[in-house]
């Protein structure tokens, strides 16, 4: 139990306005059409939505994404957050209910080399618009895992929910535990390369209202924790997980956690 409540209070700290921008990046001038599909750069524009992420990442395979919106700011419904020096730069792709609206919402990645980290988010209309910072971290994709593979086995897929009042707003946390192997690791016993095998779907809902969902690749850490704010409905929060080995994992929490 303690590590489930370090990995919420990670998150649960405010993550403090950093004067570390984007930098011009040749790789997303590479990847930005050919990987995630945009003919054009969407505009930065902290109004609408701001990424918040450490200069110096304190562990390069746990590093906390903060994304947020104004009170006053237009919906989004869809997001990509991309690692530009990843291996899989596309860490995950994003659909939010207008529940979770002005977002507010954590995450927790993998950054392999000195990278922006960039978030391209999609209104209703359409319209879109980016944000991002520069995050110095290396080594994070390859980094070993922090549990012995008997342990792994042993708790994958058990979840913990917890919901709290701050700032008067609702703030869910969902804390998974699965060990989101890169295909970069290695086995610390056996020193063979351990092969991928991540969440690839997370479906998170309050009866029939979506929350959000999650498309995912290798950039999402390890035991993954997802904290955001919410409107509730009174209904139960409800998870439905799938991973690329076929796994799948589906559990209840009533409104109070």
């Amino acid at each position: 139990m303690k590590a489930w409540l370090i990995a919420g209070l990670l998150l649960a700290t405010p993550v403090l306005a950093q004067e570390n921008p984007m930098q011009p990046s040749a790789t997303w001038d590479d990847l930005r059409e050919s990987v995630v599909g945009l003919t054009e750069e969407p505009p930065v524009d902290a109004a609408i939505l701001d990424l918040d992420a450490p200069i110096r990442a304190h562990d390069a395979a746990i590093v906390p994404i903060r994304l947020t919106q104004p009170a006053d700011a237009p919906d989004l419904t869809d997001l990509i957050l991309v690692i530009d020096e990843n291996p899989a730069p596309v860490a995950a792709e994003y659909n939010f209910g207008s529940a979770l609206m002005p977002l507010d919402f954590e995450v927790r990645v993998r950054v392999n080399a000195y990278s922006d980290v960039r978030a391209i988010g999609t209104g209703p209309d359409g319209a879109q618009v980016m944000a991002g910072r520069f995050v110095k971290a290396s080594g994070g994709c390859s980094a070993p895992a922090g549990k012995d593979m008997t342990t792994v086995m042993d708790t994958m897929g058990q979840m913990r929910w917890k919901s709290a009042q701050e700032d008067g707003r609702t703030i869910g946390t969902l804390m998974i535990r699965h060990p989101n192997f890169s295909g970069l690791q290695r086995d610390q016993v056996t020193l063979l390369n351990i092969p991928p095998h991540f969440i690839d779907t997370l479906e998170v809902r309050q009866g029939e209202e979506m929350l959000f969902t999650m498309s995912a690749g290798i950039s999402i850490s390890e035991d993954p924790v997802f904290r955001f704010g919410y409107t509730p409905n009174g209904q139960p929060v409800t998870v439905h997980i799938e991973d690329t080995d076929g796994n799948s994992w589906d559990q209840s929490f009533d409104v109070s956690g």
